[in-house]
């Protein structure tokens, strides 16, 4: 538990491929299909009976005004309007919108609510693996970039033996390092001393986490090896290639203008963390060519995490991590998917395919530690 070293890949699922159903498409057609019932709605009120049904004709009106229509009301209102239509059996335009009600808006109705309910915070889903999430697969047998169903794996290693693993439905590594770490702490009882991952994982929310769990992070960021190259020394337009006065809370510019702090904005992610901005300005640009990028909107605490992940990543000891790291999970992800030839998932589901990733693990470790044995065994006999 001295040093883990995490990484993730996308595993495809044992899902159709053409099976997707897109959590904005079901949003537009939700939208539309509301349009339709309170268009019926206004049609029934207009219609030549309206005077024999005014008793249910208000509670019509009052849903048409509502923003947003639900299935359980638009069950309640639909056997309303059948309860009617026993009273009057003659009434032909009562009797199509009951009809298109029951057949046709309703059960769409129920459908997208039940779609939207699996989708959850994730936009796409198939519908023979309800749980698997459509993402861009590496390993692309039909070389066309498709998005195919599947699942995020994270794994955490040490010596390239799995430590701890979970599998995930969002696409992007960012949002999996903390949910795993909290699932490596309960299968392990502690955390690591220091993590080691690669820029996917480098964002200020998983640096400001690793920092309360008092973790060392030896974590790249999206920039660390932009930075190095003359091109992005020279661009005036990057933050880090300007100085800023701690003291006086200001920046100078390359142009040698002085930006001084002008307001704070703040930004919401959806796992509730809060970036604050600091907006700068300077007070007299005329004639500066730069004149466009004088305005300076920055995470004062995105630059500090950054400029510690810099010193751990170029020091001896961190550079020696980050080299070792592309021996770790990748050989390991390497054992699984090329040796062992386990490219897709055999169940469906989240807990079973999370089953199916702790049995890879637990046959990956055996093996691992039968190979460290036989090399033990051979020095021995040498």
């Amino acid at each position: 538990m001295e040093h883990y070293f995490v990484d993730g890949t996308k595993i495809e699922a044992n899902a159709n491929r053409y099976t997707f159903v897109w959590g904005k498409a079901v949003s537009k057609h939700k939208t539309k299909l509301q349009e339709k019932v309170h268009a019926l709605f206004s049609t029934i009120e207009a219609a030549e009976h309206q005077e024999e049904c005014e008793h249910h004709g208000k509670d019509l009106t009052e849903l048409g005004e509502a923003s947003e229509l639900d299935s359980s009301k638009l069950e309640q209102v639909t056997q309303q309007l059948e309860a009617q239509l026993l009273k009057h059996p003659k009434d032909t335009p009562l009797k199509k919108a009951v009809r298109k009600l029951r057949k046709d808006l309703l059960p769409r109705l129920v459908k997208y609510e039940h779609y939207q309910k699996l989708l959850g915070n994730r936009n796409s889903f198939s519908k023979t693996d309800t749980d698997a999430t459509f993402m861009r697969m590496k390993e692309d047998h039909m070389r066309n970039g498709q998005l195919k169903p599947g699942y995020n794996v994270q794994i955490g290693t040490e010596n390239q033996f799995i430590l701890a693993y979970s599998v995930h439905q969002g696409p992007t590594d960012t949002r999996c390092l903390e949910p795993h770490l909290e699932i490596a702490r309960r299968i392990l009882g502690q955390h690591p001393q220091t993590i080691i991952a690669d820029a996917g994982y480098g964002s200020e929310e998983n640096y400001a986490y690793l920092e309360k769990e008092e973790i060392t992070a030896v974590v790249k960021y999206g920039s660390y090896h932009k930075e190095k190259s003359k091109a992005w020394k020279a661009d005036v337009s990057k933050i880090e290639n300007w100085t800023y006065n701690a003291a006086e809370d200001t920046w100078t510019c390359p142009a040698a203008q002085t930006l001084h702090f002008h307001r704070e904005s703040k930004e919401t992610l959806e796992s509730g963390y809060e970036i604050r901005r600091r907006h700068y300005r300077s007070q007299s640009c005329e004639g500066c060519p730069l004149k466009d990028r004088c305005t300076v909107a920055v995470s004062l605490e995105r630059l500090r995490y950054q400029s510690q992940a810099r010193e751990r990543l170029r020091s001896e000891e961190g550079y020696a991590l980050a080299v070792r790291r592309m021996m770790e999970p990748e050989s390991v992800f390497g054992q699984l998917k090329n040796n062992r030839g386990f490219r897709r998932f055999l169940l469906r589901g989240m807990k079973k395919v999370t089953l199916e990733v702790g049995w890879l693990s637990l046959a990956h470790n055996m093996l691992k530690q039968a190979g460290v044995e036989q090399k033990r065994k051979g020095a021995i006999l040498q």
